[in-house]
């Protein structure tokens, strides 16, 4: 257990709704390290002082576990378990396994001294039905890959020491993987990690969306999954994408593209970002921009072809540690400009970020630097590389990118 001790931010989320009357939702990607993040949370409980009968824990992954039951079955056989005037702690492990089970989420909600925690890895699991029933009765705590800093700690590597060779470092974690128990496969070589990310990638593919959705024209879903994680960081619409498709004599209606997307997010394969019009200060409805939940999945996607460039990938990364820090995020963009993350924080603070590799010659200073001092007003203004020396400009805070990602927050 001692790679996913580093995780406190999560355990920390957990222990301050234990017993609250709310329902403890934990979303993500499989294999994100939800089971182990619950898992240490049994843990800390038995060393709180918390019984074992007051634990229940089922997988629902296991067959044996709901094949041949109804919700109504497992309902009761976790009541008849429950502990009479002791707090209980019930944990559901992909529940959305279990036709119904929102019947059986509510059901165990409504009864006394039970705290419940269901994770799943698909935002099925909060899909409009359940919101509905649970309107105000649950939390969601949604678990990501290791960050920068959680992986260099599971690598046993000091992040306190300057003098490390970060962006050697950095590109192992971008060019492996950031699922935690891919990172424990480094050890035994890189194969492993990539037949590691395969299989997940197979599963979700297969398991959660072609055969749940019923998808026919798999090869057509394919070349989606590999086109959008070719253009992580541009903007995209159905429209375009069906269109580009075609000039390869592809024929998907732009319908289709839009419908295989939202399968892509609910299943936290993607994240899409929505565009946010900075002079009207509204939402926009198109051109959406979509960062990919693990870097390592390029290999899987796009193979040894990855025309992804550097300056995309590190904006991935940055997106998702904004995304880890609470943030509320969108893309800026006015009309002759564009910000790379308009953010607003769990505390209604608004801050911008700005994302390059490097500042390498006058041209990319200017336009780096440009965009983000075209916005009139005082919110804070971050520009993210990877120089080592850095410079502010005209209220813009130009920060080491390594630096920040391994700051503590």
């Amino acid at each position: 257990m001692n790679n996913y001790t580093n995780r406190k931010e999560y355990i920390e989320k957990l222990l301050s709704y234990k017993d609250k009357d709310l329902i403890k939702v934990v979303s993500g990607l499989r294999r994100s390290g939800k089971s182990t993040l619950l898992e240490l949370y049994r843990e800390l409980l038995l060393k709180q002082g918390v019984g074992k009968r007051q634990i229940q824990f089922y997988n629902f992954e296991l067959p044996e576990n709901y094949l041949r039951k109804t919700w109504d079955d497992i309902y009761f056989e976790i009541k008849k378990k429950l502990q009479v005037d002791k707090p209980n702690y019930v944990f559901l492990d992909e529940v959305q396994n279990i036709p119904l089970f929102e019947k059986l989420v509510d059901g165990l909600f409504a009864t006394e001294n039970t705290d419940v925690y269901i994770t799943g890895s698909n935002a099925f699991l909060l899909s409009s039905e359940l919101a509905t029933l649970l309107s105000g009765r649950y939390i969601e705590i949604s678990i990501l890959p290791f960050s920068f800093k959680e992986y260099l700690t599971a690598r046993s590597i000091d992040t306190s020491n300057k003098y490390l060779n970060y962006e050697a470092l950095f590109f192992d974690y971008i060019n492996e993987t950031s699922l935690p128990k891919g990172v424990a496969l480094r050890e035994v070589g890189f194969d492993k990690i990539y037949e590691y990310l395969e299989a997940i990638y197979t599963t979700i593919i297969e398991k959660d969306i072609t055969q749940r959705h019923q998808i026919n024209d798999k090869r057509a879903f394919g070349n989606i999954v590999k086109f959008i994680a070719s253009n992580i960081g541009n903007s995209l619409s159905p429209s375009n994408i069906s269109t580009t498709l075609k000039q390869d004599k592809q024929s998907i209606h732009h319908a289709t593209v839009e419908k295989y997307l939202d399968y892509l997010v609910e299943s936290f394969v993607f994240y899409k970002v929505n565009r946010f019009d900075l002079k009207g200060k509204k939402q926009l409805a198109t051109q959406e921009k979509y960062y990919l939940v693990d870097t390592g999945l390029l290999n899987i996607l796009a193979g040894k072809e990855r025309t992804t460039d550097r300056g995309h990938i590190l904006e991935n990364v940055v997106y998702l540690e904004l995304l880890r820090r609470g943030n509320k995020i969108w893309t800026g963009t006015t009309r002759n400009t564009e910000v790379d993350f308009v953010c607003k924080s769990p505390t209604g603070d608004i801050e911008y970020y700005q994302v390059a590799w490097q500042m390498t010659n006058e041209s990319t200073v200017e336009r780096e630097f440009g965009a983000l001092e075209k916005i009139n007003d005082n919110y804070p203004k971050y520009l993210l590389t990877t120089d080592s020396f850095t410079q502010n400009r005209s209220g813009v805070k130009h920060l080491n990118v390594f630096n920040w990602l391994l700051e503590t927050t």
